[in-house]
């Protein structure tokens, strides 16, 4: 079931009081103590960590890294960008093809800007969401819309995610995939995929007029049960609704599904590739693909931009199955720098340059409004 077209645009009259771009509010003695929790993270990890019994020596990797496959690495992390680009227009603009204002370079602008507010915000990706859903809105497309596309975009994200889990986890734990076949690092990461799968999938069986149903029944209630019934009227059927929406883009257009694939695969092999950068006897490809998942749940703690809850995590899971610490170390950490800290400078810019923007549709909006107005004068 695919939500309804969503190019109703807002009166340019009222285009340009909408809502401001998102911002998070934070006093100085907040950021200070923000900055110097992630500078001593990252001291940890990249200078403490060196000197180490039995890692200092590994360490020395790092002046002596193939160049080549760091190159490769820089390559296919880039790649993971174009995917995640590709699958927003996909997703987030299916059925617009009316809808001019976001092109390819918007678009690039929208997602980057996006991906550097998730990674130096914590909140599994939080940031990241508020900021797309706000320039989706001030790009013309219905609010309702907007937040079907969003859930529909993260579902196809997380069912690759929790798909693998479930896929790699067994094939692991069977044999199948060479590496090891620890319980707490297959068996557990695959039941955890299958009831988030199950779980989620179940919601697109909620009836279409579910969110009428639960207002009825919380008007018919107070006090707690009241409040429990908005919350059942909003967020099962806005999620219910954005699942059926994910079915429908895949159904419609395939390629959705295979730009989440791009997303997470490419990343995963900038990870592959930072491993033969700095050894010869990488860890097995089921082993790095598992490892990373787990690693990556640690975007969940709330940690200014998951600084070490992600690079712990992934180092921890690939001591689990056997890897020599110092190597995982230094792998774990360039992925890291690639993946994470160089993105973040274009981010930035993306996040200036959808300022300017968004700034243009205003003034666009508003000369329009006034041609509008002039009109209906002459007439």
């Amino acid at each position: 079931m695919s939500s309804a077209p969503a190019t109703d645009v807002p009166d340019p009259r009222e285009a340009h009081h909408d809502e401001e771009m998102p911002r998070i509010s934070f006093s100085r003695k907040q950021i200070v103590l923000a900055v110097l929790f992630i500078l001593v993270i990252l001291a940890a990890f990249y200078f403490v960590l060196p000197k180490l019994a039995g890692l200092k020596q590994t360490w020395h990797r790092l002046d002596q890294g193939d160049p080549l496959w760091l190159i490769l690495a820089a390559v296919l992390e880039f790649l993971s960008f174009i995917g995640y680009v590709a699958l927003f227009r996909t997703v987030c603009l299916s059925g617009e093809q009316d809808h001019r204002r976001i092109d390819w370079g918007v678009s690039y602008q929208i997602t980057m800007a996006g991906l550097a507010a998730t990674r130096l915000f914590a909140a599994a990706g939080a940031g990241g969401i508020a900021l797309t859903a706000w320039a989706l809105r001030r790009s013309g497309m219905a609010p309702r819309v907007v937040a079907v596309r969003m859930v529909a975009m993260n579902v196809l994200l997380y069912f690759v995610y929790m798909a693998t889990l479930v896929v790699v986890g067994v094939l692991l734990r069977v044999g199948v995939f060479s590496g090891g076949s620890p319980f707490g690092l297959t068996v557990l990461p695959a039941l955890f995929g299958a009831s988030a799968i199950i779980i989620v999938g179940s919601m697109a069986l909620l009836p279409a007029d579910a969110e009428r149903r639960f207002s009825q029944w919380s008007q018919r209630t107070t006090g707690r049960l009241s409040d429990f019934g908005v919350m059942l009227a909003k967020v099962p059927a806005a999620a219910a609704t954005g699942v059926r929406e994910a079915i429908s883009i895949v159904r419609r257009r395939p390629s959705a599904l295979g730009a989440a694939i791009a997303w997470w695969a490419f990343d995963i092999a900038t990870l592959w590739a930072c491993f033969h950068a700095f050894g010869t006897d990488p860890p097995p490809i089921g082993v790095i693909v598992m490892c990373y998942f787990v690693g990556t749940a640690g975007n969940l703690l709330p940690l200014p931009g998951g600084v070490g809850g992600v690079e712990g995590g992934m180092i921890a899971a690939f001591v689990a199955f056997g890897v020599p610490f110092g190597y995982a170390t230094v792998a774990v950490l360039s992925y890291r720098a690639l993946s994470f800290w160089l993105p973040t400078i274009p981010g930035a810019i993306a996040y200036v340059q959808l300022r300017g923007t968004v700034k243009h549709w205003r003034e666009d909006d508003a000369a329009l409004a006034e041609q509008k107005d002039g009109a209906v004068s002459a007439a």
